[in-house]
């Protein structure tokens, strides 16, 4: 499906992808996956056993043949950039910002407002995410900026939904599920926490960033249950591995890099792993560079519960009892899960270093690094 046409009037600088690192880094191994060949027959259940090693192995991949063109990617991120040249003045309105006192993460986010482990360095991230385009959730936060790019920006937005339903089908595949075990409980109609995003990290001096161990995104997970992130080549995200390492995730041409959050790992009683990441600053040769960035965070519908999955697979492994044991559990939703967690993350004026440290609602418990 091509995306909206954009008028004369709606004409922007295009942004332009910054060159490769030249640094030697140790760089993750990252599965590909080619959706374009979901529909194939046997497609699914080929793709699925190549996903499962990738989520077992990192909890990223990448997928190709999602049916985004370079030249739409490139107007997301045209459009993003334009939006963060505006003067500070015209980016920030009060009324326009992230509630994150109710965990209402929907509107925009200042950078340089919130200290970092405890130092006087202040963070450097500004953001604006987009509500899904629904009419329960029109009297969310909207910019005027962002109206002449309206019908680019919900075609894009329904469209990652539906790559990531794709992602869905063959996570039910593998847990033996049926194949719409997942993707109906994110659907595009449905109230959710589902934002696309678009982000950028400000340079800060290397003073500064030396001070708090040259983090710009302290380790985390995902709050969600699969994130969207388009390739860009400005180094710094990074996954730690099973082994403990801290390994750099490559750029994939034309490719979107995904990883499984919270939900998923909770729904797949810890099958599928909800990975440990974080920002790093860029090297020397990108680290003068806005490191611009476009995502989709996929969350659950608001009344779904998050409830371990009723899989053949995970029963086998032990992960998951049968039903017939009766066992009573409070429900926790989606939007309760998730509005908790961003109040958690986010509602107040240090990002700290979390190590050791757990997050719990009901019976939903995750650690963002382990200590």
């Amino acid at each position: 499906m091509p995306s909206a046409i954009h008028s004369d009037s709606s004409k922007l600088p295009a942004w332009e992808r910054p060159a490769e690192t030249t640094h030697e880094l140790p760089w993750a191994e990252i599965a590909v996956i080619d959706l374009s060949s979901l529909d194939e027959p046997g497609g699914k259940e080929k793709l699925a056993e190549e996903l499962r090693d990738a989520v077992q192995t990192t909890g990223f991949f990448s997928v190709t043949g999602t049916g985004f063109s370079d030249a739409e990617v490139t107007r997301q991120y045209s459009i993003a950039q334009a939006f963060f040249n505006l003067p500070q003045e015209e980016r920030d309105k009060p009324e326009l910002r992230c509630d994150f006192g109710k965990g209402n993460y929907f509107g925009y986010r200042a950078s340089g407002e919130k200290k970092v482990m405890g130092t006087e360095v202040l963070d450097n991230v500004e953001s604006w995410n987009f509500p899904k385009y629904i009419p329960e959730l029109a009297h969310e936060p909207h910019h005027d900026f962002f109206e002449r790019f309206e019908a680019e920006i919900e075609d894009f937005s329904k469209r990652s939904l539906a790559v990531a339903a794709k992602i869905f089908t063959l996570f039910a595949i593998i847990l033996e599920l049926p194949h719409d075990y997942f993707s109906s409980k994110h659907e595009y109609s449905s109230k959710s926490e589902d934002h696309l995003r678009y982000m950028i990290y400000r340079p800060r001096s290397e003073s500064q960033d030396a001070l708090v161990d040259n983090s710009w995104s302290r380790a985390h997970t995902d709050f969600g249950s699969l994130t969207l992130l388009w390739s860009q080549n400005v180094a710094g995200l990074q996954i730690k591995t099973k082994e403990g390492e801290w390994k750099y995730v490559p750029a994939v041409d034309g490719g979107i890099i995904c990883n499984v959050g919270d939900a998923m790992q909770f729904w797949s009683a810890g099958y599928l792993k909800s990975t440990i990441h974080r920002v790093t600053r860029p090297p020397p040769d990108q680290d003068h560079i806005h490191r611009l960035g476009l995502f989709y965070f996929v969350r659950p519908g608001n009344e779904v519960d998050i409830a371990p999955a009723p899989s053949p697979l995970l029963e086998r492994l032990g992960l998951v009892k049968g039903t017939q044991n009766g066992e009573v559990r409070k429900k926790v939703t989606g939007l309760q899960y998730v509005r908790e967690r961003v109040r958690d993350y986010h509602d107040h004026t240090d990002y700290e270093d979390r190590r050791g440290k757990t997050f719990k609602v009901g019976d939903l418990e995750i650690e963002d690094e382990a200590a």
